[in-house]
Formats: structure tokens, C-alpha cells, sequence
């Protein structure tokens, strides 16, 4: 099963890049060839890779869906030159050397696995934060299952599924594109897994350290709603994050970013409108996530 990996960068982040590429190159098994997305910056001093290492140059940062779709087009249309891709972070660290067999084995085993999400742990403390657990409520980390949505520094991807349902959300440019392609893959048969044996170690962050994060997260999750929902349960879905936005008391600025994303939603053009059908939403509901939250 041919592996490849795209990972997108600003160049910020140089010796932290250099060390995820050197964890890719330790991976037991086939040698797996990178794709390094540089959005609008140049880099030299690259590590050879053994499977191979390519650079796709962008005048500008694009955002993280359209550079990552700019990765996957690298591997021929769909990425169809490769079985899977993993995405990672440029500022990630694969902490097993057998993470891409895991991943090989489980895609042999599950036929109808199209995407994995991988547990992200701080590497000095081991831990993983709430929000990078899949799942609704305090769920255990260390427990893996089947999922709704996946993290999207942290994951693997058929490439059958691109070809099928189609990349992420160019205009989303950060948050909710992962649920986005997750919802779409389910829909059209696939299955989500989070693997807690499949770790990716990050520093621990807050995401708001993303520039405009408030206003991006509500435009995004009004577009994923008209993208994706059938017309009833768009009221539904939105009524409940407004809601869960006002009790987790933002502040002045943050609630005013989120209002004014929130409106733009609304107001500009969400995309292709494809809702999911109504056993996709039981689907999702048995899952342990309705698509009302």
C-alpha cells in the first residue's frame, strides 16, 4: 500500500519542519514520499527524504484547505499516485517508527475505513487536550472508535475518498473543513476512525492563536451547515452553537468577531450545496454526534 504525506508551512516553523520530515523518513515499511506545501515562502536545506521530498511554492498563504488540496493535486489528480495520504503539522512529530504501518494494516483490514485521526500528545507532558479528541463529553483520549470528524494536522486519507467526494473546502481557509470532508465521506459510505496508538506529538495551544480564529469558526460552521445539512436541521444545528457560544461567556472583541463571521456566513456564497441524507444523519447520531451539535 503506497503511503504519501503533505504538509503545508509558512516557513515559521524551520527546525520543527526538519524534525517531522525526519520522523516520516524513520517510518518501518515502504518509503513514503512528502509533498511540502510552502505558502508564499521559499525554503532550502530540505533533508533528502528515502521515499523522495517535493516543494509546491505558492505566492501567498492560500489557508490550510486549499494548501492541503494543493498537496493532494501533487500526487496526481485525487492523489490517485498514492493508496492514502497523512496530513501533518509542520510543527508535529510522529513518535512511533511504525505509526505508517498501523495505518496500512488497518486500511487492509477495514474496507470501508477511508480516514484515521491520530491522537495528538504534548510531547513533555504526554497529555492530550479535550478539543483533540474527537468525540462529545470528557471522553477517555486513550480510547479509540469510530468517529464523526478528525483532526486535521494529525490524520490519513484514502485517496479513493478525494476521488469520490471530492477535497477540502478551499474557502473555509481555517476551521470546519475537516467535518466538512468527514460528513461528505460519510455520507457516501465511508467510515471514521480515532486511533489513540497512532500518535502525533504537538506542543499544547489554544486556537485562537489562529489571526481572526473567532470569525473564521462561525463563518465556517454556517457554511458547513448550509453545505451539508438537509433544510430542517439547519435552524437546529446553528440555534444549538449560539447557544453554546453565549454560555461559554466570550469576551467583548471575541463575541463581536464571531457575531460579525456569523452574519458573513449567511450573507456570502457557502459552496456546493450536497445534504447529507437522513441515514447519514442516524448515522452520525448513533455515533455518539448528531449533526444538531
Amino acid at each position: 500500500m503506497r503511503l504519501g504525506a503533505v504538509v503545508i508551512t509558512m516557513g515559521t516553523r524551520p527546525e520543527e519542519l526538519k524534525a517531522l520530515l525526519d520522523s516520516v523518513a524513520r517510518q518501518a515499511g515502504d518509503p513514503i514520499e512528502v509533498v511540502v506545501v510552502c505558502q508564499g515562502v521559499k525554503l532550502d536545506g530540505l533533508p533528502e527524504l528515502p521515499g523522495g521530498l517535493r516543494t509546491v511554492e505558492l505566492p501567498e498563504n492560500v489557508g490550510i484547505p486549499a494548501g492541503r488540496n494543493v498537496g493532494i493535486e501533487a500526487f496526481g489528480p485525487g492523489g490517485r499516485d498514492v493508496d492514502a495520504l497523512l496530513f501533518l503539522d509542520d510543527d508535529g512529530l510522529l513518535e512511533r517508527t511504525d505509526t505508517a504501518e498501523l495505518c496500512r494494516q488497518a486500511l487492509a483490514e477495514d474496507p470501508r475505513l477511508g480516514i484515521i485521526s491520530f491522537r495528538i500528545a504534548d510531547p513533555e507532558t504526554g497529555s492530550t487536550q479535550r478539543r483533540h479528541v474527537p468525540r462529545l463529553g470528557r471522553s477517555d483520549p486513550m480510547k479509540s472508535s469510530r468517529v464523526t470528524t478528525f483532526l486535521g494536522g494529525a490524520n490519513l486519507v484514502r485517496t479513493t475518498v478525494f476521488q469520490q467526494v471530492g477535497g477540502l473546502p478551499d474557502e473555509f481557509f481555517y476551521a470546519h473543513e475537516e467535518t466538512d470532508l468527514a460528513w461528505r465521506a460519510l455520507d457516501a459510505g465511508w467510515m471514521v476512525d480515532y486511533r489513540a496508538d497512532m500518535v502525533l506529538l504537538h506542543p499544547a495551544t489554544s486556537p485562537s492563536r489562529h489571526t481572526e480564529y473567532h470569525r473564521l469558526v462561525a463563518r465556517n460552521r454556517v457554511w458547513l451547515a448550509r453545505r451539508n445539512l438537509p433544510v430542517l436541521l439547519i435552524p437546529l444545528y446553528l440555534a444549538v452553537w449560539v447557544l453554546l457560544t453565549l454560555v461559554r461567556r466570550p469576551t467583548k472583541a471575541s463575541l463581536q468577531a464571531w457575531v460579525g463571521g456569523f452574519r458573513e456566513g449567511w450573507k456570502n456564497p457557502s459552496g456546493p450545496r450536497r445534504p447529507i441524507k437522513w441515514r447519514t444523519v442516524w448515522l452520525l447520531t448513533r455515533l455518539g454526534r448528531p449533526p444538531v451539535v
